[in-house]
């Protein structure tokens, strides 16, 4: 490739790189997801941005996702899901499992 042409492409590699995943905020507070309904595009990964903002930990986690993953108190975490066929997967918070609940729903 020329020199010329790798210059001229650069910028749109960066952009692209620079787009990513959609990143959604989900937050725990009161041992309760907000929102508790996550609608995502099918067939494109996705990164869940997870604060906890409870003192107490919770898990994030889903059978039909394969995702487990403890968010300590007062932190934050990165999940990333997908990329989804349609449908819905639900999760739970396992600490808190009467409260903390949602779906992920693939469009």
């Amino acid at each position: 490739m020329n020199r010329l042409l790798a210059t001229a492409l650069l910028p749109l590699s960066l952009a692209a790189f620079a787009a990513g995943e959609p990143e959604i905020n989900v937050v725990i507070e009161g041992h309760k997801f907000a929102p508790d309904r996550i609608e995502v595009p099918a067939g494109q990964k996705v990164k869940l941005l997870v604060e906890n903002k409870d003192s107490t930990p919770e898990e994030f986690e889903s059978a039909s996702l394969r995702i487990e993953k403890v968010i300590p108190g007062k932190s934050k975490s990165t999940i990333y899901v997908g990329p989804l066929k349609a449908g819905e997967y639900k999760f739970i918070g396992e600490f808190n499992e009467k409260t903390a609940n949602g779906v992920v729903v693939a469009k």
